[in-house]
């Protein structure tokens, strides 16, 4: 059984270029992780291009409200250092 490797995905050309190379290199079976904090367009697409590089698995985590709630709306009060 293969060893599996969980990806911070984002989609660009190096979170891209790793899963073969994590593949080839290590044999792992890549499972890739996005999270969804509000980029909108930039999220089509993103199951294709991490299955067609070779990842098992794409997971969208949806924490838009969680980053607004705890980021932005805190920064703007003055409670949030980053």
């Amino acid at each position: 059984m293969k060893e599996k490797v969980v990806l911070a995905y984002s989609g660009g050309l190096d979170t891209t270029a790793v899963i073969p190379w994590l593949k080839e290199n290590f044999g792992y079976d890549v499972i890739c992780c996005c999270i969804d904090c509000g980029q909108g367009k930039e999220l089509e697409g993103l199951e294709e291009r991490a299955k067609l590089s070779g990842a098992s698995k794409l997971y969208i985590e949806d924490l838009v409200d969680d980053f607004c709630d705890n980021y932005i709306y805190a920064l703007r009060k003055g409670r949030c250092c980053l």
